[in-house]
C-alpha cells in the first residue's frame, strides 16, 4: 500500500458491512448500511492517538476522502473525526 497521509490525517480500510438483519433477512446491496468501523492502515506524522493495526470508529463520512489503490478502497479520515478506538 502506497499511501502515506499528510499532517493529521490516517487511511483506514472499512470493515464489511452485513447483509443479513439480526432477525436473519437478507438485504439487498443498496439497502445496507456502510460501516463506520475500519482498520487503520497508515498514520500522518501529526497523529498520536492511533497506530497502526488499531480498529476505530469514525464519525461523518462526508468529510471522509474514498481512494482505490488496485482493488483495494481505502478511506482518508481526519484524525479528529475519529472517535473510538474498538479493543
Amino acid at each position: 500500500m502506497n499511501i502515506q497521509p499528510m499532517a493529521e490525517y490516517v487511511v483506514v480500510q472499512a470493515e464489511t458491512a452485513t447483509n443479513k438483519t439480526a432477525s436473519g433477512l437478507y438485504l439487498p446491496g443498496g439497502s445496507q448500511e456502510k460501516p463506520k468501523t475500519a482498520k487503520v492502515i497508515s498514520v500522518g506524522e501529526g497523529v498520536s492517538m492511533v497506530k497502526k493495526g488499531d480498529r476505530v470508529i469514525y464519525k461523518n463520512e462526508y468529510e471522509a476522502t474514498n481512494v482505490k489503490v488496485g482493488k483495494d478502497e481505502f478511506t482518508l479520515v481526519f484524525s479528529k473525526n475519529i472517535i473510538a478506538i474498538v479493543k
